[in-house]
C-alpha cells in the first residue's frame, strides 16, 4: 500500500519541479578545476615551448681539409720507399720508385701533407692506378684538429648553425676524462657516396662503414680550444685527458638539433 502511494504520487508531479535542485559536490568542482588548469597550461606550453633533441652519429678526428690516396700512374714493380708512415712532406715530393717497361718512375704526393699510411712494398707489382699511400693534407704539425661527423641525410636541415656538439672519443675513457667539446662550423649540402667519404678520409673501409645504412652528409665540427688541457682542446672534465689527440681517431658525435615547438608535431 506504501509503494503504491508513492507510485501515485511520482504520476502527479512526473517532473519532480518542486524538488530542489542538487549541485556537484566541492569536490566535483575542485577536480574540475585542477583538469582545466592542466589542459589550459599544456595548451600555453605547447604553443610557446620548445624542447631539445639531438642525433648521433659517427665521426673522425681530422684536419680540416682531410686526405687523398695517392695512387700510382704507371704499372710495374716496386723497386724502393721514399716516404715513412707519419712524416711531413710537401708538394711533389717523392714517395715510391716503379720500375717500368720504359725505365723507372718516381711517384710523388699531389699535395703537402702527412703520409698516413703506406699500402706499397719494395718487390711488389702494382698496376696502373693502385693505391700506395694515404696522405692527410696538413703542412704544420700545430695545425688544429676537426671532427667530421657523418650524419643521416635526413636529419642535416634541422642542424642549427653552430650547433653544440659533444665528441667521445674511442681512445679516451669517457668516465675519467668526460666528452670533447666543439660546435658546427658547416653542413654539407648533399649526401655523400662511399667513393666521396674514402677519398677525403683516405680510407676505403671507412666509406663503405659510414654507407652501409645510406648516403649520410658530412657535417665539419670545429673543436673548442683550451689551452690549459694537456690536448689543447676543452672537456666536459676539468682537464681532459693527460695526452694528445691524433688524426684519424674514431669517436661517436652527439649534436644539438633546433628546438621544436611541442604543437609543430601535431600539425602536417
Amino acid at each position: 500500500m506504501q509503494f503504491r502511494q508513492q507510485a501515485l504520487a511520482k504520476l502527479q508531479s512526473p517532473e519532480e519541479l518542486d524538488l530542489p535542485v542538487r549541485f556537484a559536490r566541492p569536490q566535483g568542482w575542485l577536480v574540475l578545476s585542477v583538469t582545466v588548469v592542466v589542459m589550459a597550461a599544456a595548451s600555453v606550453w605547447a604553443v610557446t615551448g620548445s624542447v631539445a633533441s639531438t642525433v648521433s652519429a659517427p665521426a673522425v678526428l681530422t684536419h680540416g681539409q682531410g686526405s687523398y690516396i695517392l695512387q700510382s700512374p704507371v704499372a710495374g714493380q716496386v723497386t724502393a720507399v721514399l716516404a715513412e708512415q707519419g712524416r711531413r712532406l710537401p708538394a711533389n715530393s717523392p714517395v715510391l720508385k716503379v720500375r717500368t717497361a720504359k725505365g723507372e718512375t718516381v711517384v710523388r704526393t699531389v699535395a703537402a701533407g702527412r703520409v698516413t699510411a703506406l699500402a706499397a712494398t719494395i718487390g711488389q707489382i702494382i698496376s696502373t692506378g693502385a693505391n700506395v699511400a694515404a696522405v692527410e693534407k696538413v703542412a704544420h704539425e700545430k695545425d688544429a684538429l676537426y671532427a667530421t661527423v657523418y650524419v643521416p641525410a635526413e636529419n642535416a636541415a634541422s642542424i642549427p648553425d653552430k650547433a653544440a656538439v659533444d665528441l667521445t672519443v674511442s681512445s679516451v675513457p669517457t668516465q675519467e676524462y668526460g666528452v670533447l667539446r666543439g660546435h658546427v662550423k658547416s653542413v654539407d649540402r648533399s649526401a655523400q657516396s662511399a667513393q666521396q667519404i674514402a677519398a677525403f678520409l683516405g680510407d676505403n673501409q671507412l666509406g663503405e662503414q659510414f654507407t652501409k645504412d645510406g648516403r649520410p652528409v658530412a657535417v665539419l665540427v670545429q673543436l673548442d680550444r683550451k689551452s690549459s688541457t694537456k690536448s689543447g682542446y676543452e672537456w666536459s672534465s676539468t682537464d681532459g685527458p693527460p695526452f694528445s689527440l691524433t688524426s684519424m681517431t674514431m669517436a661517436d658525435a652527439s649534436i644539438e638539433l633546433a628546438d621544436e615547438r611541442p604543437v609543430d608535431w601535431l600539425l602536417p
